[in-house]
C-alpha cells in the first residue's frame, strides 16, 4: 500500500497492486484496473518511486522470513525417503 495525497491534500492509501497506468496530464491520474481515477498532488516519477519502495518491501520482507524462522511459522526441512513397502520386492 503506498499512500498518496489527494488535490485537496487529504492523503489516502492506494493497493499500488491495483494501479493499471500513470498519466500526467499535468496532474498525476491513477488509473486502476476497474477503470477508477484518482488525481494526485505527487508527481508521476514520484508515484512510480513509491511503489517501487512498496514491492522492495515486499520482497525485503519476505526474504527476512525465508532467512529467520520463527516459532509460529516453523519451516520444513527435507528427509530421505525409503522406497515404498510394495515396491521393495518387484526390483
Amino acid at each position: 500500500m503506498i499512500v498518496l495525497t489527494r488535490l485537496s491534500g487529504s492523503p489516502f492509501v492506494l493497493n499500488a497492486d491495483l494501479i493499471e497506468r500513470l498519466d500526467s496530464t499535468p496532474d498525476t491520474v491513477v488509473t486502476l484496473v476497474d477503470g477508477k481515477k484518482y488525481v494526485v498532488a505527487e508527481g508521476l516519477l514520484e508515484v512510480v518511486d513509491e511503489v517501487r519502495a512498496w514491492r522492495g518491501s515486499i520482497i525485503a520482507a519476505g526474504a527476512m522470513a525465508e532467512a529467520t524462522p520463527t516459532a509460529w511459522a516453523p519451516r520444513s526441512h527435507l528427509a530421505a525417503v525409503s522406497s515404498h513397502p510394495t515396491l521393495e520386492g518387484e526390483a
